[in-house]
């Protein structure tokens, strides 16, 4: 999706600078050093919190990945160079989008780059869970392994089970896609539901509270971004809703998911068993009970860790902030309104229109502007 043209008032004079907090793949930073006079950080180490900000000081546009957590005091502290952050990947959580906007910086994501291999990881570890894949391979590499017997390591198959999906967006769907083809049922909750065209594709039911999800599932998967009404959304009281014995899968956001709660339902046995690829501290303490417990599995949230994916979103934003600084156009922003590209062209002259009768409006009025009609 393309958004308005960039502010006239705002262009770039001269070379734009371009600065990217981490290293990206050789190829993509040979071509935006072309193009732009770039700064990468070539040690591939998060930039601390004045790094960063010095770098809003010194750059047109700055290119964050989801380490670099910008506030709205930093924002503040950048001073009035930089007018794109274009953040490498779909999430947004690490970003203050209403104090960017404030600031009349645009903010621009590259949604849908990384659900397959996002999707594929919820998958394995969906199925790693119920089969107990950590326990076994701890018991193999201890070498206390005495070989098969009928009544060792017993898991539990996935066909006929229940699996509920928070959040049926693209991961979500993708994630239902390929639960199906392991004989899965697919049980979704959602802030909208979802067409029946959609329902009908995965054999999904969706439940209008999580209440019910919870209750219904016997693997319950989070594919739902991060924000104030998901913190701690699966807490003690939710897990205590959960069918006892079920699993719980996060690949999405630490924070959706009380840890404490978690290993006391762990210990408890109310959780049966889990799969975290992302938490609450990144990386987590070392000596973390939960990391160490024997039927959790813990990836290194590796949801986009393939070199396809990698590759892909590199492009992306190398794409966007290219057409933001060459062409004045805004792909995919997620703190200003956007429109599809074929029509951006048709009501362009309409966008600066209206813009400079809003500038005048607001030198003619006399108080606060609550209302347009």
């Amino acid at each position: 999706m393309a958004s308005k043209p960039a502010d006239p008032a705002r262009r770039i004079q001269g070379t734009p600078r371009v600065i990217v907090t981490r290293a990206l793949v050789p190829s993509v930073q040979e071509r935006m050093a072309q193009l732009f006079d770039c700064r990468f950080n070539e040690s591939d180490t998060p930039l601390s919190r004045e790094e960063l900000i010095e770098a809003m000081r010194d750059c047109d546009v700055l290119v964050p990945t989801v380490t670099d957590r910008i506030d709205a005091e930093m924002l503040e502290a950048g001073g009035e160079r930089m007018r794109l952050i274009a953040s490498f990947g779909a999430g947004t959580d690490h970003l203050d989008l209403a104090a960017a906007a404030k600031r009349k910086i645009t903010v621009t994501n590259t949604p849908s780059v990384f659900t397959e291999d996002t999707a594929d990881l919820a998958m394995a570890l969906i199925i790693g869970v119920p089969r107990r894949m950590r326990e076994g391979i701890a018991l193999v590499r201890r070498g206390e392994w005495s070989g098969w017997a009928p009544t060792a390591m017993l898991g539990r198959k996935l066909a006929g089970k229940v699996l509920g999906i928070v959040g049926m967006g693209r991961i979500g769907q993708a994630v239902a896609y390929r639960a199906k083809a392991f004989g899965l049922d697919i049980v979704y909750h959602n802030r909208k539901r979802q067409p029946e065209a959609v329902e009908r594709m995965f054999g999904a039911t969706y439940v209008d509270t999580l209440g019910e999800l919870l209750e219904t599932a016997d693997i319950l998967t989070l594919h739902c971004p991060s924000n104030p009404q998901s913190h701690h959304m699966i807490d003690r009281q939710a897990i205590g809703r959960m069918k006892a014995g079920a699993c719980l899968i996060n690949t999405a956001r630490g924070p959706i998911v009380d840890e404490a709660a978690l290993l006391e339902a762990l210990e408890s046995g109310q959780v049966g068993g889990a799969a975290l690829d992302v938490f609450s501290e990144e990386p987590p303490p070392a000596q973390s009970p939960l990391i160490a417990h024997e039927r959790v599995i813990c990836t290194p949230h590796l949801g986009a860790s393939t070199e396809q994916a990698q590759v892909n979103v590199a492009v992306a934003v190398a794409e966007q902030v290219r057409d933001y600084l060459l062409h004045g156009l805004v792909q995919n922003a997620v703190n200003v309104p956007s429109l599809p590209a074929e029509i951006l062209e048709e009501v362009r002259p309409y966008l600066v229109l209206a813009e400079k009768l809003g500038r005048f409006q607001g030198q003619l009025a006399t108080g606060r502007i609550d209302e347009v009609n």
